[in-house]
């Protein structure tokens, strides 16, 4: 939870260091920006979930082999695909801020950003793979470790870049892509210390071609549900972005929010994701039925936790955040669907930690694609008069059609018995 909850930190000191200049178009920027990333980066979401599922499993099984062998392929591939997005850098961008709907001063502010942000693709993506193995080996002062230290050193940047040296939204990016290479080393040097000190790196853990398609083919499911979350996201961010500059950066703002709850929720879930995957490895079932039931209790306290703060302190923290008049008027109009935020989203955040552990991705995949075409398009549809309200409404509605379609999954699945009847996915780690 400590790790999780430095990330949506550091979004808001970006938007505390770009809320309080002279225009709120360089928080616009950014939030477009930041959002395209979103995108194209947690479309390789499955670096991170799918590893993490299957080390928790090889965990259980305590086959050393196994897990040195998944974390090695998954950081090739996450080397491969990250340098691939730098070489399609122009079409990415462009198509991307394209559909994002903002104005001509915005876009060019976003674009400036993104030719900057984009070459911190292989860290990133490296970064994933990194923290799902080592929260799957439930080692997570690792993950601890290496968020602290990049948003750290992103805080530090972002003040010299932006308000000393005035670089605007573009030292934001600068900062970012930094930071983020710093954390990879640092999670590349605490994964070599937890290697077996018996295991030698060999041609067999490269493995073969057939070795990667299959790491690909166990997290096909995580990869459609990850684009529909971010596409509902961007959708959302697009549709503040016609309502005007103002809409979008107090929609920034808010979503910031949304941010932190979500990430500090995923504590529970990440763990939830580890000592799921290791029971079920064990195939031992009260321990599996007791994870459930602590991180069910313990992630409740902290939704109460979350409603409490932005309830109390909603409105202080914005004023903190931004000094631009407007925006802090219209963001204080809109936080009351913030409140209404953890409880609704918290079963889905919980939920999705026990399916990734038991590697039961379809599921999530399937749920995710009703919430978003059964629910959140036709509630934004039905909602268009009601403006901004309409979106939150929206989002709203997406978080608790996930839970509610992924709770009566579980229902069944624990009713049938059929956590541990199914057996284990192919992994594409072979000693052969």
């Amino acid at each position: 939870m400590l790790t999780n909850i430095t990330v949506p930190l550091l979004g808001l000191v970006d938007t505390a260091v770009l809320g309080h200049l002279e225009s709120p178009e360089y928080l616009g920027a950014v939030a477009i920006g930041g959002n395209l990333f979103s995108i194209l980066y947690w479309t390789f979401g499955f670096m991170r979930m799918g590893t993490t599922g299957l080390a928790a499993q090889a965990f259980g099984r305590r086959d050393a082999f196994a897990q040195s062998a998944l974390l090695v392929r998954s950081l090739l591939m996450a080397t491969a695909i990250g340098l691939g997005l730098i070489l399609l850098q122009q079409p990415l961008i462009r198509i991307g801020l394209s559909l994002m709907g903002a104005s001509e001063d915005v876009t060019r502010l976003a674009s400036e950003y993104a030719s900057i942000r984009i070459w911190s693709a292989p860290a990133v993506l490296c970064q994933y793979t990194l923290v799902g193995w080592l929260i799957g080996t439930q080692y997570p002062r690792g993950p601890m470790l290496m968020l602290i230290l990049a948003n750290s050193l992103n805080m530090v940047l972002d003040i010299l870049f932006v308000t000393v040296w005035g670089w605007n939204s573009q030292g934001v990016a600068v900062a970012t892509v930094m930071a983020e290479y710093s954390a990879t080393g640092l999670g590349l040097w605490l994964v070599w210390r937890r290697r077996p000190l018996d295991l030698r790196f060999d041609r067999q853990l490269l493995g073969v071609i057939a070795d990667y398609f299959a790491i690909l083919q166990v997290n096909r499911y995580i990869l459609v549900r990850t684009v529909l979350l971010l596409l509902s996201i961007a959708f959302f961010t697009a549709q503040g972005a016609q309502q005007g500059d103002t809409v979008l950066a107090a929609n920034a703002v808010l979503i910031t929010f949304l941010m932190l709850i979500s990430n500090g929720l995923d504590g529970f879930a990440n763990a939830a994701e580890a000592l799921v995957g290791e029971a079920i490895g064990q195939r031992h079932r009260e321990q599996f039925i007791e994870v459930c039931r602590t991180a069910l209790r313990w992630s409740l306290w902290g939704a109460l936790l979350f409603t409490f703060i932005f309830v109390v302190g909603g409105d202080l923290i914005i004023s903190l955040l931004t000094s631009i008049p407007e925006v802090v008027v219209t963001a204080k109009v809109y936080i009351p669907w913030i409140w209404a935020m953890p409880f609704a989203a918290v079963w889905g955040f919980l939920l999705d930690g026990i399916f990734i552990g038991a590697t039961r991705t379809r599921d999530m995949q399937n749920t995710m694609l009703l919430a978003t075409i059964g629910v959140f398009l036709p509630v934004w549809w039905l909602t268009q008069s009601w403006g901004n309200h309409g979106l939150w409404f929206a989002m709203l509605s997406l978080m608790l059609a996930r839970a509610a379609g992924m709770g009566w999954l579980f229902f069944r699945h624990s009713r049938h018995d059929r956590w541990f009847t199914r057996s284990n996915p192919t992994t594409g780690i072979n000693q052969t």
